[in-house]
């Protein structure tokens, strides 16, 4: 088995072709483009029983570190508490530029502590494998929130969940309209100041329902998120925004899709 079995060079390229979905990011100037950061979401599928154990070694013990030798991160480690397909671990891997999405698997293969830490993982055998499939999505941050923002909760490791959403559109004009709606239209700031704490904000780059937008919240814990929620449904900016002509739901959204995550002991984020 590869160090990472995917062909991220084609990825890459797919990305390139894909036209509109990097335009927000191509409007802007070359410096400030090149740092809004991109997001890798690492979807691992798997069946009760060892696997989960075998993932969150690697994860733990070889990827992570390794991956922060490598510049990329904090790396978060998340598992679904709700939403479909559980079992199922998010993997979040920050990168400063695509140029490093492309380059990490180059590095994990140069890294002798990571060769080390990850054989077992990396020589697993159809009879223990270390996971059902793996699915990724490549993610550009915002040009109003370019990078990703940790928490006192995720620095210090305290109790707190996540809540991971993204938002389907049925054009490309229909998702840049909602992309703005939070990047410049005021969105994320009311989020912010009804405790909707934003930990990224992204335009979907590859994905099976493009266009489409991710982003991540965090709460200490369910009955904070479920009153923040309200107050953000109740307040009068919010009422007035989505009020607008062209910014309804109906409008410019199809679909979403929202999942409450449980941080792994060792995740960064």
């Amino acid at each position: 088995m590869m160090a990472y079995p995917i062909d991220r060079r084609s990825l890459l390229a797919g990305v390139a072709m894909s036209g509109v979905a990097v335009a927000t990011v191509e409007a802007q100037p070359h410096d400030a483009a090149a740092k809004l950061e991109i997001y890798e979401l690492r979807t691992y599928r798997l069946v009760h029983g060892p696997m989960k154990e075998r993932l969150d070694a690697y994860l733990r013990n070889a990827f992570i570190p390794a991956a922060r030798r490598a510049g990329c991160g904090p790396v978060g480690v998340f598992t679904v508490a709700i939403g479909s397909e559980s079992p199922t671990v998010h993997v979040l891997v920050p990168y400063p530029s695509i140029e490093d999405f492309v380059a990490l698997p180059g590095r994990l293969t140069a890294d002798p502590s990571y060769t080390a830490a990850a054989g077992s993982f990396l020589k697993a055998t159809p009879d223990a494998p270390p996971y059902t499939s793996l699915e990724v999505k490549l993610m550009r941050a915002f040009p109003h929130f370019p990078r990703l923002e940790l928490t006192d909760a995720s620095s210090s490791n305290t109790p707190r969940i996540f809540e991971l959403r993204t938002y389907f559109s049925h054009s490309d004009a229909a998702g840049m309209t909602k992309i703005g709606m939070f990047d410049t239209g005021g969105e994320i700031e009311i989020f912010r100041r009804t405790g909707l704490t934003p930990v990224f904000f992204a335009q979907d780059l590859t994905g099976p329902r493009l266009p489409s937008l991710t982003y991540l919240l965090t709460f200490p814990d369910l009955a904070t998120r479920e009153r923040n929620w309200r107050a953000f449904g109740s307040d009068p900016a919010w009422r007035r925004l989505i009020s607008t002509p062209g910014l309804t739901d109906r409008e410019i959204t199809t679909g979403i899709d929202n999942q409450i995550l449980s941080p792994a002991s060792f995740s960064q984020i």
